[in-house]
């Protein structure tokens, strides 16, 4: 598959994530962000388990259990607790400047050296985003504030350390998936219990809506993520992240009514102009199997890793 393919169907990805809001505004019950969460990961997870009949083993389901708090487990509760607590589109500003997370991740820990056009490239992603979502508002909270800068980060960390870690051998990207989505759900289900007690009753609707959320928005958005941080390198992934909230913005204004300002639009050119541009960097061939030392030394030495201008 060539490499402009795989960009456009991993972006399948945030774009399927941003219609999040307007699902969960629409035909869920209200003020259950834990529920949400534990619908969106657990049953898609066991799914992703079921079909694939593939376990993991040795180290794996350390690093599974990892992937799956960082990614899932830990994203999802702290990205609710943020959007609860921030006024308009604070959390989705924030989010967008992960980009900028998985540069200097990608340089502790894949050894990708950052260059000032990612670093750009990723400030004019976050500065559209805000164009499109921020809206005046009173003091920030800092409670909402902290969680979601500690969920941005927590994605980057997962989004990088998919990329070191790749995959044991004979695994796809389906299976680990499958993995974190139920390593996370896992996580998520006794604070869920703990702190929103039982579940809610659910009507036709809501049920309608937990269905897509964890088949179309998670079991195969996120599978296609990661199938992409496996073909692509972290940063470029990730400058693909400020396509959610521009998608959330374009969804609330074909189907939901809401208008959109002159500066939203300039703002969404600039964010979707700096996503574009974090996909015109050298291109990265990844493994799809775990190497040997030699191997990855191997590798390593016919490589470039340099990042090049990306998103998250």
């Amino acid at each position: 598959m060539s490499r402009t393919a795989t960009v456009l169907l991993t972006a399948l990805a945030p774009v399927s994530w941003g219609t999040t809001y307007a699902v969960t505004s629409e035909f869920l019950p209200p003020d259950r962000p834990l529920f949400t969460g534990l619908m969106r990961a657990l049953p898609a997870g066991l799914l992703l388990l079921a079909l694939t009949r593939v376990l993991p083993r040795g180290a794996w389901w350390g690093k599974a259990a990892v992937l799956g708090a960082l990614n899932i487990g830990a994203f999802f509760p702290l990205l609710f607790l943020s959007a609860y607590r921030l006024p308009g589109g604070m959390a989705a500003v924030v989010g967008s400047i992960g980009p900028l997370f998985v540069v200097g991740l990608s340089a502790l820990l894949l050894g990708q050296r950052p260059t000032a056009r990612s670093v750009l490239t990723g400030l004019a992603a976050a500065f559209g985003v805000s164009l499109v979502v921020l809206k005046a508002a009173g003091a920030l909270d800092p409670v909402g504030v902290l969680a979601a800068l500690a969920s941005t980060a927590s994605m980057s960390a997962g989004t990088v350390l998919t990329k070191k870690w790749g995959r044991p051998e004979g695994v796809g990207p389906l299976a680990l998936t499958g993995w974190q989505l139920t390593a996370g759900g896992l996580l998520i289900a006794p604070l869920a219990l703990l702190v929103e007690g039982a579940p809610p009753a659910l009507d036709a609707p809501a049920i309608g809506g937990y269905l897509y959320l964890a088949l179309a928005n998670t079991a195969v958005g996120y599978w296609l993520w990661f199938r992409g941080i496996g073909r692509l390198s972290a940063t470029q992934v990730t400058f693909l992240g400020p396509l959610s909230p521009l998608t959330a913005a374009i969804v609330g204004w074909a189907a939901l009514g809401q208008s959109l300002t002159p500066l939203q639009l300039a703002g969404m050119a600039v964010a979707f102009t700096a996503t574009l541009a974090g996909q015109l960097g050298r291109r990265v061939s990844a493994p799809t199997q775990p190497f040997s030392s030699t191997e990855q030394k191997a590798q390593k030495l016919s490589m470039d890793l340099t990042v090049e201008p990306l998103r998250r």
